[in-house]
């Protein structure tokens, strides 16, 4: 390395900026895998009976849904105005992850590499983040999950193999052919409706439609039976609760209030951010 190089200002700014964030990802990482504050019940977490009766349940309403709804559904879509099924096949690659978790992932990055700044404005920015970090893991943990059990479960989707079968299964198969159970893009879309809902209960009418519609996508374009579908949106949605409920028992960004009820903490207005991101721009 060079004198004139070591003497780049924008070279030592760059590695400043990569200690910071390197070391500010260390520690909200630490935050995250710490131990609960304190022991909480909460009533919506199932008892072991309660939770095997639900299993139950939904075990009962997939079979069903895949007696008597799978195969006649993707029949029906062949029946449909071209216009229909053109509007859906438009939209269906908006239940990706990747439209989410690129965005989040950078701008998490990107707030982690900023300055120092003074305390009021520090405070904002790690609220921020803990915000941002949240709706990563929300959306992030049921996909990932979601990727991996499906090719575990290795079920064909509609007409692979030349029929139309909904009861074909290749367990371990790991290819795109056989990994229909559950929906990706619906488990994607149903974390979304709730992880962004609960920072944004006024946008959730808007994320429901968005969910929804993803959801039907997959049947329209014959890429998931209806009980993929179903079983993708319980896995996106209980997953993001889950996620939610890990952040609240350590105190981040939620709270559980002594009657097992979680909580969002308040967080910086749009006002208030715009302020800090001005400063931490301006340095």
């Amino acid at each position: 390395m060079t004198a004139a190089h070591d003497s780049d200002p924008y070279a030592s700014t760059a590695r400043l900026a990569l200690r910071r964030g390197a070391a500010n990802v260390t520690a909200g990482l630490a935050m995250l895998v710490r131990p609960p504050r304190r022991h909480l019940e909460n009533p919506w977490v199932l008892a072991p009976r309660q939770l095997a009766i639900a299993a139950g349940a939904f075990v009962a309403i997939f079979m069903l849904t895949m007696l008597l709804l799978d195969a006649g559904a993707i029949r029906g879509v062949g029946h449909l105005p071209r216009s229909i099924i053109w509007f859906f096949d438009q939209i269906t690659d908006f239940g990706k992850s990747g439209w989410f978790l690129w965005p989040l992932g950078i701008l998490f990055l990107a707030l982690a590499a900023l300055p120092s700044l003074p305390r009021v404005p520090q405070l904002v920015l790690a609220a921020v983040m803990v915000r941002t970090g949240y709706l990563f893991v929300a959306i992030g943990a049921p996909s990932l999950f979601d990727t991996i059990i499906k090719r575990m479960i290795g079920r064909a989707r509609p007409l692979v193999g030349g029929s139309l079968d909904p009861y074909l299964f290749n367990p371990f198969k790991w290819t795109s052919e056989y990994a229909a159970l559950p929906s990706g893009h619906a488990t994607t879309a149903f974390a979304v409706a709730v992880a962004i809902g609960t920072l944004w209960p006024r946008a959730r009418t808007v994320l429901w439609i968005y969910a929804l519609l993803i959801a039907v996508s997959r049947v329209v374009v014959t890429a998931h039976y209806p009980s993929d579908v179903l079983t993708g949106a319980v896995v996106g949605v209980v997953g993001a609760l889950l996620v939610r409920r890990w952040f609240a028992l350590r105190g981040l960004a939620f709270s559980i209030g002594s009657d097992g009820i979680m909580y969002e903490k308040p967080g910086p207005s749009l006002r208030r951010i715009k302020a800090v991101a001005r400063a931490a721009l301006a340095q």
